[in-house]
């Protein structure tokens, strides 16, 4: 006998009743899915009852009698008459050698010879016979639905086990008006069809009507789930077009793309134009600009001064210009400013710098974008009460929280750029290239013959190798490693099982690194001590 219930609460209610009874079973549901495929194989068997809350799938049939394969390497593998193969050993031989054969259970890979494989299957098969035709004999398989379920296709698939290959067998399903889908579908009506036909209760329903009622009741739920589904899939959707978009970017990232003429033109021309439109707007005159303002965006985003633009030293005031020219002016020294960093740093590694910077925001701006837009889905169906779509509502809001997304993106990734500072060998700032070579003073001349002393004797140049310069971006990126590193070795301590180490606290003050060292050499940290971290 095989019981259909539509839940794993329902299923171990009722195991617990059959318990009571003294009644010998076994459950089959997720919690117990390593015994799955020997509680299908031994639910032929005869007198074996099983409780089961969805039959589809499972991968093997309900044999009648039994299953000898199954039995048979059941037998092996308890008795230990085959031999456990190792994962290591069965990816150097995967085949079996000659006169021997493999097979699972449990998860578990084993080896027999043929000879004892022969001998076990063969007085299965034997008994295993027996026990089918006794079964056949009882009227095969019995198929008992404690409920009809909420979809049909779980339905068709119970009453399918039964009478699979020619066996015999029958389906009987038990409804109550409590059950849910007649609660909320069909139970006032069938309740009065019930009482106008004069039934009375434990008498089987064969009513056509009443089974397409409850079909019909079935469609109703079918539909209801289908387009909770489908807009679920569409909620999806927005989100799945966001980080096609985001996920597209890292990937240039990562395979190393050329990013500068995107910063330059995409990146630095909008944050420029949209800084124009708050201070210096095209229907505004020129000796009403913010030009304070300006400014305070300009030092803000790119570090750059109105000094610095150098438009007095052409004799041209400000307010001369137009905005066009305005722009022109601020644009061209941003280039001049960014090549200058470039030609200091060499063009690799401005490009290194500029894919680290755009990784560590575009990584931390989509965390929280990810968060925000969970809040936002779990209150978007409020907007129902106000008559309007939330479908639409969601749409909208999330695609203005990612356009605001990736505006920051842009914004912190020129800032960070742009306001870096390179140090040099001495810890100090630099608005130059370093020199490779210096001349330093030559030794004495030293007259010999093949080098004869002149009085215009030329001071030899040595090489002296400088350490490379550093940026303030440096820093970024090595916390950005280090994030990294923690959290890989927090999983793969996770993993191990590992307990973690006890957290190592500095006692005493820190000291800054523009303090003087504590040692007493009158130095500043950073150039004695704390050079270098």
């Amino acid at each position: 006998m095989l019981v259909g219930t539509v839940s794993i609460e329902k299923s171990e209610r009722l195991s617990t009743i059959l318990q009571k009874k003294g009644v010998r079973h076994v459950v089959l549901n997720a919690k117990f899915h390593e015994r799955e495929a020997e509680i299908v194989a031994q639910a032929g068997r005869l007198g074996m009852v099983t409780i089961s809350t969805n039959m589809a799938g499972r991968g093997t049939d309900i044999l009648l009698g039994g299953n000898p394969d199954f039995m048979a390497r059941q037998e092996l593998a308890k008795k230990n008459k085959a031999r456990a193969i190792s994962v290591a050993e069965g990816a150097i031989n995967p085949m079996a050698p000659a006169g021997f054969l493999r097979f699972y259970y449990q998860g578990q890979e084993f080896e027999v010879g043929e000879p004892e494989w022969a001998e076990v299957y063969k007085g299965h098969a034997e008994a295993a016979q027996q026990e089918h035709e006794q079964v056949i004999a009882a009227g095969g398989l019995f198929i008992l639905g404690t409920e009809r379920h909420e979809s049909r296709r779980i339905d068709n698939q119970l009453r399918g086990r039964a009478g699979r290959q020619g066996d015999p067998g029958e389906s009987r399903f038990y409804l109550s008006l409590e059950d849910d889908l007649m609660r909320i579908f069909a139970k006032q009506w069938v309740s009065t069809l019930l009482e106008r036909l004069g039934m009375e209760e434990g008498v089987p329903i064969e009513s056509k009507m009443i089974s397409k009622r409850i079909e019909g009741a079935q469609k109703a739920v079918e539909a209801q789930n289908f387009e909770s589904r489908k807009h679920l899939l569409e909620y999806d959707d927005v989100m799945n077009k966001q980080r096609e978009a985001v996920y597209g970017l890292r990937r240039q990232l990562l395979e190393g793309v050329d990013q500068k003429e995107l910063i330059l033109e995409d990146y630095v021309g909008g944050i420029l134009s949209g800084i124009l439109d708050e201070f210096a707007g095209e229907k505004v005159r020129p000796d009403q600009w913010n030009v304070k303002g300006l400014e305070g965006k300009l030092i803000d985003h790119f570090g750059l001064t109105y000094a610095s633009l150098n438009i007095g030293a052409t004799g041209i005031k400000l307010h001369e210009l137009s905005r066009h020219e305005l722009g022109e002016t601020i644009f061209e020294k941003l280039k001049e400013q960014y090549e200058a960093k470039e030609k200091i740093l060499s063009s690799a590694t401005m490009r290194y710098h500029e894919r680290m910077v755009m990784l560590s925001v575009i990584d931390g701006l989509w965390k929280d974008h990810l968060l925000s837009m969970d809040h936002l889905k779990e209150g978007i169906g409020l907007r129902g009460y106000a008559q309007r779509d939330p479908l639409v509502e969601y749409k909208r809001e999330s695609y203005d929280m990612f356009e605001a997304m990736m505006l920051k993106f842009q914004e912190d990734t020129v800032r960070f750029l742009f306001r870096m500072q390179i140090l040099g060998p001495d810890g100090e700032p630099m608005d130059a290239a370093p020199r490779i070579n210096r001349t330093v003073p030559a030794a004495p001349p030293v007259a010999s013959a093949a080098h004869p002393l002149t009085l215009d004797a030329e001071p030899r140049e040595i090489s002296i190798h400088t350490r490379q310069p550093s940026t303030t971006i440096d820093a970024l990126e090595k916390e950005f490693r280090r994030k990294k590193e923690r959290e890989l070795e927090a999983a793969s301590r996770a993993g191990a099982g590992e307990t973690s180490q006890p957290t190592q606290r500095r006692m005493g003050e820190k000291v800054g690194r523009n303090d003087p060292c504590p040692c007493g050499s009158g130095k500043k940290y950073k150039k004695c001590h704390g050079a270098g971290k």
